[in-house]
């Protein structure tokens, strides 16, 4: 009798054994799904999160480039000279110490001051025009730019494109 309450008992321990080993590999298979998931999560995460830096960093560029532009409108000495050639949009500006010079072409914004070599300002710019504004008494200056909008891995480029519009006014005014 002894060896058959053991055969008995010993096939319910094989059974609940069997039984905890498929509950395990459950257990295993929803903790792998979950941490792909979490996984997925912070990869697109990181993904969204470098695409937003480099858009503030060109946003940040444009505007520190804008400022730059309005400066050198404001400190010029005769009127703004623009011209359009086949290399693209040139804005003269002469200046007392130095003459400035703006040039879009190849989908970047290039400066050149006195006559050292262009610095290129902006890249990734999808647009650039400069022109005179003339208003009332006096002539302004507006430069409208759009930056082209970048994909960056999994992340499609947003809805929203970055344009701007700088304007400034020389301080020995043109007459209108």
């Amino acid at each position: 009798m002894k060896t058959g309450c053991a055969c008995r008992s010993g096939a319910r321990r094989a059974g609940r054994a069997a039984y905890l080993l498929i509950e395990a590999l459950v257990y295993i298979a929803v903790l792998g799904g979950v941490l792909g998931a979490g996984y997925l999560a912070l990869y697109r995460g990181l993904d969204r999160s470098i695409a937003l830096r480099r858009n503030a960093d060109e946003i940040t560029s444009a505007l520190h480039a804008g400022e730059r532009w309005r400066a050198d409108v404001r400190s010029a000495t005769a009127p703004p000279r623009l011209e359009t050639t086949e290399d693209g949009q040139f804005l003269y500006l002469e200046r007392p110490a130095r003459s400035v010079a703006y040039r879009f072409a190849t989908n970047a914004v290039f400066r050149q001051s006195g006559g050292g070599g262009w610095v290129c300002l902006l890249r990734h710019v999808e647009s650039s025009v400069m022109a005179a504004d003339p208003r009332e008494r006096v002539v302004a200056w507006r430069w409208e730019l759009e930056l082209r909008p970048r994909p960056s891995g999994s992340v499609k480029p947003g809805r929203i494109r970055p344009l701007f519009t700088f304007l400034a006014v020389p301080e020995k005014p043109a007459a209108p």
